[in-house]
């Protein structure tokens, strides 16, 4: 039997390295139609987030609050191997080194009649457990389908049509807490986010708070789940010491999300295409800042290990949350282990 059943995790998750050209591209060497890029450029410019279920000419920035923005020099097709782009300056830069990470899902996908609220339209992938889906809310505690099959452990929200945080759901926080994206504020209390409801294998539950839920607001979500081999989504504390802890995961991750819960510390953003081993780079949602490179951070070939006592990634006894996708799993399906790099 298969260690997981995500083999090639880069059939569903991939991050790429380009350089920006001022005008048009296309960027290709992804090795799937992806539904969800998010880009950065590695130098000081707001994050860049448009999917195939809100459209080309829609992005969003996780390190603002900023509504639902249009731009006709952004993504101008999703392709069968990558994505064409404009001039966008967050994007396409003249001579930028620029980073994205891309998601399959399932293109635009189509309704789900799962929740209470049915959604616009639910992009999918039961495989690689990601989905993205765009509903109207109510305004009063209910339920939206994610189209996973399992229940997600890490959900972002985003309302659209107004300024408005973008509100986390974290299973190791549990159904009444919620943390934000676009600052680097601890862990809060809320009933009226989650409903104090933890998600199903068919839907997430919400209160009536109007940053999740408005009445009559348009809304995306994106939903993560645990895939054994390809994806992890969990917690640690923190030693303090410089010779931090070890999160196994059962794979070599490549991209690695990482936040300290219980004091205002600033997202920690990592990858395996930029920086190696005792130079990883770092970029950080929350913020528009350039990449900064350290030694903070091992990616090995069964997990993470964290290799500095700062507070963002390691305080004694404070608890630290993360997302973790696979650039290979610990052993596959053709029983090849992965290697450190």
């Amino acid at each position: 039997m298969a260690y997981t059943t995500v083999p090639k995790s880069t059939d569903y998750f991939t991050p790429k390295l380009y350089t920006g050209n001022g005008g048009t591209q296309t960027i290709s060497g992804i090795g799937f139609e992806p539904s969800f890029v998010w880009f950065k450029t590695r130098s000081a410019t707001s994050h860049m987030l448009q999917d195939a279920v809100r459209g080309t000419t829609k992005f969003l920035e996780s390190n603002t609050n900023s509504a639902d923005q249009t731009s006709s020099d952004g993504i101008s097709s999703f392709n069968s191997d990558g994505y064409a782009i404009g001039a966008n300056g967050r994007l396409n830069s003249n001579g930028t080194s620029m980073v994205s990470w891309n998601w399959k899902a399932n293109g635009q996908g189509s309704s789900n009649t799962a929740g209470s609220i049915n959604t616009t339209y639910t992009s999918a992938s039961t495989t690689s457990g990601f989905s993205i889906s765009t509903y109207t809310g109510t305004g009063a505690n209910a339920t939206v389908g994610h189209g996973l099959g399992v229940a997600p452990k890490m959900i972002i929200v985003k309302r659209l049509d107004v300024t408005s945080s973008w509100r986390c759901y974290h299973a190791s926080l549990g159904n009444t807490k919620n943390i934000v994206l676009n600052t680097n504020n601890a862990v809060a209390t809320s009933s009226t986010m989650w409903n104090n409801t933890s998600p199903t294998s068919t839907t997430f539950s919400l209160g009536s708070y109007d940053e999740v839920n408005g009445s009559s607001a348009p809304h995306v979500a994106y939903c993560f789940a645990d895939v054994k081999g390809y994806s992890k989504i969990g917690s640690y504390v923190g030693t303090g010491n410089a010779n931090g802890p070890f999160q196994f995961l059962g794979f070599k991750p490549s991209w690695v999300l990482i936040k300290n819960t219980q004091a205002n510390e600033t997202w920690m953003l990592y990858d395996d295409k930029r920086g190696y081993n005792g130079s990883m780079a770092v970029l950080s949602p929350d913020e528009a800042a350039a990449e900064i490179f350290a030694n903070n951070i091992d990616l090995l070939s069964n997990g993470f290990k964290i290799r500095t006592s700062a507070s963002t990634l390691n305080t004694n006894n404070q608890t630290y949350i993360y997302m973790a996708i696979a650039e290979s799993p610990l052993v596959g399906s053709n029983n090849v282990p992965a290697t450190a790099r």
